[in-house]
């Protein structure tokens, strides 16, 4: 299992979306700036659902 697979800024408890005129805004509360779904920071914390996940993959990986 390659934790790394789901370590980006979208499955980060810090991550926000919002809708403007011009398209999407991506922003860090953590880190207080801008940033994109697909980026990676050594401050990621994941969300709970993909905590799950992972912890499921793990689970499968050792049977």
């Amino acid at each position: 299992m390659n934790i790394e697979a789901y370590h980006v800024c979208a499955t980060c408890i810090h991550f926000h979306a919002e809708k403007a005129n011009k398209g999407m805004n991506y922003f860090c509360k953590r880190l207080g700036y801008a940033t994109r779904p697909n980026y990676q920071f050594n401050c990621w914390t994941p969300k709970k659902h993909v905590q799950e996940l992972i912890n499921k993959r793990m689970e499968e990986k050792k049977e």
